[in-house]
């Protein structure tokens, strides 16, 4: 059973942060859309850390911030909820869920297979444009990876599983299961990329999954994508086991 949040959880408030949600709803919803605009918004806003783990959610102090009523609000909360960003506290109220370690591993454990199938799909579509993109950030990752942030790192790296990703659209259900990995990706915090070795690892992994696509090999494409989130989630394994701190990438 879940403990009840500490104090310092209960202190967490969305208050200070409110400033910054605005930016989140920069257009006055559409007639009709305010819940899911307003969802939108908040989901990101989550995802980007910008409200943080452990926050607890207040509807008056969001809606203030997004300029809507609390209708909205509280139905975007319950949106939320169902799809595990906010957990509903009876008699509480509404909190954003931190992740587990348990959970962040799960999450590897999927994107194992999802990543190689999506590998594997481009691979056989055989698209230049997609050669080139991935070339062109994996080159920027290559410039950045001596001396350069780990979250700007993290945010190229997203964006390179996000490119093979969106060359599969054709595949709804493939295209959709990614855009929940991205979104679980997002929440985990701290990057592998703090490591250097992992940098240089991370790096190699990427050129053989572009050499595999460019080469239409799809088999090669989906076993080095695989082996791709098995050695990044053994980094976050190691990382668990260095620090209390769960640690993105």
């Amino acid at each position: 059973m879940r403990g009840r949040p500490s104090a310092q959880a209960a202190a967490n408030l969305v208050t200070p942060v409110s400033a910054r949600l605005s930016s989140y709803l920069s257009r006055e919803p559409a007639h009709g859309r305010t819940t899911d605009d307003v969802t939108r918004a908040l989901r990101e806003a989550v995802l980007d850390g910008v409200i943080p783990p452990s926050t607890w959610l207040r509807e008056s102090d969001l809606a203030a911030a997004l300029g809507v009523s609390r209708t909205p609000i509280r139905e975007a909360l319950l949106r939320l909820a169902d799809d595990g960003l906010v957990e509903r506290v009876a008699n509480r109220g509404s909190i954003v869920k931190a992740m587990t370690p348990e959970e962040v591993l799960a999450v590897y454990y999927v994107r194992e297979s999802l990543e190689g199938l999506a590998a594997r799909a481009a691979a056989l579509r055989g698209h230049p444009d997609l050669v080139a993109r991935l070339e062109q950030i994996h080159a920027a990752m290559a410039e950045c990876s001596s001396d350069g942030a780990s979250s700007a790192l993290a945010e190229m790296n997203l964006a390179f599983h996000r490119a093979i990703r969106e060359s599969s659209a054709d595949n709804p259900y493939l295209h959709r299961f990614l855009v929940q990995v991205e979104q679980a990706v997002r929440r985990f915090g701290r990057s592998t990329y703090d490591s250097m070795e992992r940098r240089e690892q991370g790096l190699a992994e990427h050129a053989a999954i572009i050499d595999a696509i460019a080469a239409g090999d799809a088999e090669r494409a989906q076993a080095v994508a695989a082996r791709h989130m098995r050695k990044a989630r053994e980094a976050r394994m190691l990382m668990f086991i260095e620090s209390s701190d769960p640690v993105q990438g």
